[in-house]
């Protein structure tokens, strides 16, 4: 395998899950699970032996020091994240496992990372370890410090020749602060050299062509066909990026979920193979496991058809695992 070293820079949060139907049912009970993106793919690669590091800003207080535990415990260095602040950003999952949309809220103003600055960490200083830079889309959707912030990182990598990959992670309720991602998200993405999400958050963040007669229904060769498209005009826009992967991920009840992806370089476009349940346990940090697998792959140096298939393969594998992280299976039968 390549040797690479992966710096995944992000908001680490605590997520507060209904046990029953719903957040304030009878019996009241809440259970809570670590995430965040950023984390998500740290714990994921962490796992499957991959060097990894996890930078966030934390306040220093005895919860966060069980969540840095247990990230350390998944095989993640914590160390460069910043013990500074006063909270950690939170979010409310209004149903047992998010297995239905719109049941998120967000309560991250105000927290220790929201509240990051441009030249409050030495980029220059911290990137000198690493030859991977991973961040998401959520990070400048919070505020535009954040967006600043981001952008001294992403100078700082490129100027020490580190691959950057991102997420285009887009949540609505977060692009509050008076900028649309389009106005933010193009000139960050300049710099990124390996780009995952989907064919709509790309249009949201690059303006990118999707067919508003899209659907539940289209046929899969059909969105191929227009994940290829879209990932030219994303060439075309980027001319750092060299990989591009989309998810496609349909639920039809609260414990279906259809999924496959696909995968481009500027010479070639692949698909995975569908992968389809109607038992699901966990929906959320999906996403997050096949930006890990993607990167996983890449760093192995697989060639494009297992590219996709270990990013699908680690999506899919999520789906039956409680929390945000995973666990320890969560890589077996992969690679």
């Amino acid at each position: 395998m390549t040797k690479h070293k992966i710096l995944s820079f992000g908001e680490l949060l605590l997520r507060l899950s209904s046990s029953g139907e719903s957040f304030l049912g009878e019996n009241g009970q809440v259970v809570v699970f670590p995430g965040g993106s950023e984390a998500n793919v740290a714990a994921s690669l962490g796992q499957w032996g991959v060097p990894c590091s996890y930078l966030s800003r934390i306040p220093e207080n005895d919860l966060t020091s069980q969540i840095l535990s247990t990230l350390t415990s998944l095989g993640v260095d914590v160390s460069p994240s910043l013990l500074e602040g006063d909270r950690l950003g939170l979010y409310f999952l209004l149903s047992a496992n998010g297995l239905s949309k719109g049941e998120v809220v967000y309560d991250r103003k105000y927290s220790a990372f929201s509240q990051l600055k441009p030249g409050m960490i030495d980029w220059d200083r911290l990137l000198d370890d690493f030859t991977w830079f991973h961040w998401s889309a959520l990070t400048p959707a919070l505020n535009e410090d954040l967006a600043a912030v981001c952008q001294e990182a992403l100078n700082a990598a490129r100027t020490k020749g580190l691959v950057v990959s991102v997420d285009l992670n887009y949540r609505n309720r977060l692009w509050n602060y008076g900028k649309d991602p389009i106005e933010v998200m193009p000139g960050l993405l300049q710099y990124c050299n390996v780009v995952m999400g989907n064919i709509w958050a790309a249009n949201k963040m690059l303006g990118t062509s999707v067919l508003e007669t899209l659907g539940r229904d289209t046929e899969p060769d059909v969105y191929f066909e227009h994940a290829k498209e879209s990932a030219q005009e994303i060439f075309g826009l980027l001319p750092e990026c060299q990989h591009v992967a989309y998810t496609f991920r349909f639920m039809d009840s609260a414990t279906h979920n259809l999924l496959y992806g696909t995968y481009h370089t500027r010479e070639a476009d692949v698909m995975s193979a569908i992968s389809e349940t109607n038992q699901v346990i966990d929906r959320i940090g999906s996403g997050d496991a096949f930006m890990a697998g993607l990167i996983y792959a890449l760093v192995a140096g697989k060639g494009g058809q297992e590219v996709i298939d270990t990013a699908t393969a680690a999506g899919f594998k999520k789906l039956f695992v409680k929390g945000d992280f995973g666990n320890g299976d969560l890589g077996q039968g992969l690679f």
